[in-house]
C-alpha cells in the first residue's frame, strides 16, 4: 500500500498539505506536519497536497 510521507527538514510548515486534505495531514502542537495513519490514503487529496505543497516535501513510499 502507498503511504504519504512528508520530508520534515525540507517542510516549511506552512500548513497547505493540512487545509488541502486535513483526513490525512494535521500540524503538531510543535508545528510540524504529520501524517495520520490511515488504512487506506485518499489518493487524488494526497495527490492534490503533493502538487500544491511549496517545498516539495511530500511523496508515495510503499
Amino acid at each position: 500500500m502507498k503511504h504519504p510521507v512528508v520530508e520534515l527538514s525540507d517542510c516549511i510548515r506552512c500548513g497547505v498539505c493540512e487545509e488541502v486534505c486535513p483526513e490525512v495531514f494535521s500540524l503538531t502542537d510543535a508545528g510540524y506536519v504529520q501524517v495520520k495513519d490511515l488504512a487506506v490514503y485518499p489518493e487524488e487529496s494526497v495527490e492534490q497536497a503533493i502538487k500544491n505543497c511549496p517545498a516539495d516535501c511530500i511523496y508515495w513510499t510503499q
